[in-house]
Protein backbone atom coordinates (compact mmCIF):
# COMPACT_ATOMS: atom_id res chain seq x y z
CA UNK A 1 0.00 0.00 0.00
CA UNK A 2 1.28 3.45 -0.88
CA UNK A 3 0.33 6.98 0.99
CA UNK A 4 1.24 10.46 0.11
CA UNK A 5 5.04 11.47 0.63
CA UNK A 6 6.46 14.88 -0.57
CA UNK A 7 4.40 17.25 -2.88
CA UNK A 8 5.77 19.28 -5.37
CA UNK A 9 4.25 21.61 -8.02
CA UNK A 10 5.63 22.09 -11.61
CA UNK A 11 4.86 24.69 -14.09
CA UNK A 12 4.55 23.96 -17.91
CA UNK A 13 4.81 26.40 -20.83
CA UNK A 14 4.34 25.99 -24.88
CA UNK A 15 3.72 28.16 -27.64
CA UNK A 16 3.38 27.51 -31.19
CA UNK A 17 2.25 29.49 -34.48
CA UNK A 18 0.19 28.30 -36.95
CA UNK A 19 1.80 26.84 -39.83
CA UNK A 20 1.58 27.85 -43.53
CA UNK A 21 1.77 23.91 -44.38
CA UNK A 22 -1.55 22.94 -45.25
CA UNK A 23 -0.58 19.12 -44.63
CA UNK A 24 0.09 19.77 -40.41
CA UNK A 25 -2.88 19.00 -38.67
CA UNK A 26 -3.89 20.69 -35.43
CA UNK A 27 -3.27 18.47 -32.42
CA UNK A 28 -4.74 19.89 -29.15
CA UNK A 29 -4.65 17.62 -25.86
CA UNK A 30 -4.36 14.69 -27.97
CA UNK A 31 -7.53 15.55 -29.86
CA UNK A 32 -7.27 16.20 -33.99
CA UNK A 33 -9.37 19.49 -35.05
CA UNK A 34 -9.36 19.29 -38.44
CA UNK A 35 -11.34 22.13 -39.14
CA UNK A 36 -8.19 24.24 -38.33
CA UNK A 37 -4.60 25.11 -39.59
CA UNK A 38 -2.00 22.91 -37.77
CA UNK A 39 0.72 24.18 -35.76
CA UNK A 40 4.26 24.60 -36.63
CA UNK A 41 7.13 22.46 -34.21
CA UNK A 42 9.37 19.10 -34.73
CA UNK A 43 6.64 17.05 -33.33
CA UNK A 44 2.91 16.80 -34.04
CA UNK A 45 3.28 20.61 -32.19
CA UNK A 46 0.85 19.91 -29.27
CA UNK A 47 1.01 22.64 -27.10
CA UNK A 48 -1.32 21.35 -24.26
CA UNK A 49 0.63 18.01 -23.72
CA UNK A 50 3.63 19.75 -24.28
CA UNK A 51 3.12 22.29 -21.01
CA UNK A 52 2.05 19.30 -19.88
CA UNK A 53 4.98 17.29 -19.85
CA UNK A 54 7.21 20.44 -19.18
CA UNK A 55 5.22 21.36 -15.86
CA UNK A 56 5.35 17.61 -15.14
CA UNK A 57 9.33 17.35 -15.70
CA UNK A 58 9.66 20.60 -13.56
CA UNK A 59 8.18 19.59 -10.53
CA UNK A 60 10.01 16.04 -10.11
CA UNK A 61 12.59 18.11 -10.61
CA UNK A 62 14.21 16.27 -14.49
CA UNK A 63 15.18 18.93 -16.84
CA UNK A 64 12.55 20.50 -19.63
CA UNK A 65 10.78 19.06 -22.39
CA UNK A 66 13.58 20.47 -24.47
CA UNK A 67 16.06 18.66 -22.58
CA UNK A 68 14.30 15.29 -23.07
CA UNK A 69 12.88 15.64 -26.55
CA UNK A 70 15.48 18.39 -28.58
CA UNK A 71 14.02 19.88 -31.83
CA UNK A 72 17.37 18.50 -33.05
CA UNK A 73 17.06 14.55 -32.20
CA UNK A 74 15.09 13.00 -35.51
CA UNK A 75 13.27 10.19 -33.45
CA UNK A 76 10.65 12.77 -32.14
CA UNK A 77 10.43 14.55 -35.31
CA UNK A 78 6.41 14.08 -36.17
CA UNK A 79 5.88 12.38 -33.04
CA UNK A 80 2.86 12.23 -30.92
CA UNK A 81 2.65 14.21 -28.10
CA UNK A 82 0.81 11.73 -25.73
CA UNK A 83 3.54 9.24 -26.49
CA UNK A 84 5.72 11.60 -25.35
CA UNK A 85 3.40 12.98 -22.13
CA UNK A 86 2.92 9.09 -21.65
CA UNK A 87 7.39 8.87 -21.52
CA UNK A 88 7.53 11.77 -18.95
CA UNK A 89 4.32 9.95 -17.05
CA UNK A 90 7.14 7.03 -16.73
CA UNK A 91 10.09 8.83 -15.92
CA UNK A 92 8.49 10.34 -12.73
CA UNK A 93 6.93 6.84 -12.13
CA UNK A 94 10.98 5.08 -12.45
CA UNK A 95 11.93 8.10 -10.02
CA UNK A 96 9.04 7.51 -7.50
CA UNK A 97 6.68 10.17 -7.98
CA UNK A 98 2.65 10.24 -8.94
CA UNK A 99 1.07 12.54 -10.92
CA UNK A 100 -2.04 14.50 -8.47
CA UNK A 101 -3.35 16.67 -11.42
CA UNK A 102 -2.60 18.92 -13.57
CA UNK A 103 -4.47 22.16 -14.66
CA UNK A 104 -4.09 23.71 -17.83
CA UNK A 105 -4.88 27.65 -19.63
CA UNK A 106 -4.67 27.14 -23.23
CA UNK A 107 -4.86 30.72 -24.57
CA UNK A 108 -6.07 30.66 -28.47
CA UNK A 109 -8.55 32.97 -30.56
CA UNK A 110 -8.87 29.58 -32.55
CA UNK A 111 -10.19 26.70 -32.70
CA UNK A 112 -13.11 27.06 -30.22
CA UNK A 113 -12.07 24.93 -26.85
CA UNK A 114 -15.56 24.08 -24.97
CA UNK A 115 -16.78 21.92 -27.89
CA UNK A 116 -14.00 19.66 -27.35
CA UNK A 117 -13.09 20.34 -23.59
CA UNK A 118 -14.35 16.98 -22.17
CA UNK A 119 -12.47 14.98 -24.66
CA UNK A 120 -9.57 16.65 -24.19
CA UNK A 121 -9.34 16.01 -20.61
CA UNK A 122 -10.09 12.26 -21.33
CA UNK A 123 -7.04 12.04 -23.59
CA UNK A 124 -5.06 13.52 -21.43
CA UNK A 125 -6.11 12.37 -17.89
CA UNK A 126 -5.20 8.71 -19.42
CA UNK A 127 -2.35 9.55 -20.84
CA UNK A 128 -1.30 10.88 -17.20
CA UNK A 129 -2.83 8.30 -15.09
CA UNK A 130 -4.68 11.17 -12.96
CA UNK A 131 -6.92 14.50 -13.62
CA UNK A 132 -6.28 17.02 -16.33
CA UNK A 133 -8.50 19.51 -16.58
CA UNK A 134 -8.34 22.13 -19.67
CA UNK A 135 -9.43 25.65 -19.92
CA UNK A 136 -10.20 27.65 -23.21
CA UNK A 137 -9.09 31.43 -22.98
CA UNK A 138 -8.66 34.20 -25.66
CA UNK A 139 -6.14 36.70 -25.84
CA UNK A 140 -8.97 39.32 -26.56
CA UNK A 141 -7.21 40.18 -29.63
CA UNK A 142 -4.06 41.48 -28.20
CA UNK A 143 -0.90 40.44 -28.97
CA UNK A 144 0.18 37.51 -31.44
CA UNK A 145 -1.73 35.07 -29.66
CA UNK A 146 -4.85 37.95 -30.01
CA UNK A 147 -4.37 38.14 -33.55
CA UNK A 148 -4.48 34.06 -33.99
CA UNK A 149 -1.13 33.57 -35.28
CA UNK A 150 -0.66 30.65 -32.76
CA UNK A 151 -1.43 29.08 -29.58
CA UNK A 152 -0.06 29.35 -26.09
CA UNK A 153 -0.75 26.61 -23.49
CA UNK A 154 0.25 27.17 -19.63
CA UNK A 155 0.16 24.06 -17.01
CA UNK A 156 0.27 23.31 -13.68
CA UNK A 157 1.25 19.97 -11.95
CA UNK A 158 1.38 18.53 -8.67
CA UNK A 159 2.75 15.41 -8.14
CA UNK A 160 3.37 13.24 -5.25
CA UNK A 161 6.14 10.87 -3.55
CA UNK A 162 4.88 7.61 -3.63
CA UNK A 163 6.37 5.45 -0.21
CA UNK A 164 5.30 2.23 1.34
CA UNK A 165 3.35 2.58 4.39
CA UNK A 166 4.94 -0.28 5.87
CA UNK A 167 8.26 1.50 5.74
CA UNK A 168 6.78 4.54 7.13
CA UNK A 169 4.55 2.64 9.63
CA UNK A 170 7.34 0.94 11.13
CA UNK A 171 9.54 4.44 11.71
Amino acid sequence: MTRLGDIRVGQGFDIHQFSDDTSRTLVLGGVVFPDSPGLAGHSDADAVAHACADALLGAAGLGDIGMHFPDTDERWRGANSITMLKHVVSLLAADGWGVGNIDTALVCELPKIAPRRDEMQQVLSAAVGAPVTVKGNRAEKLGSIGRSEGVVCFATALIQRMTNTSETDES
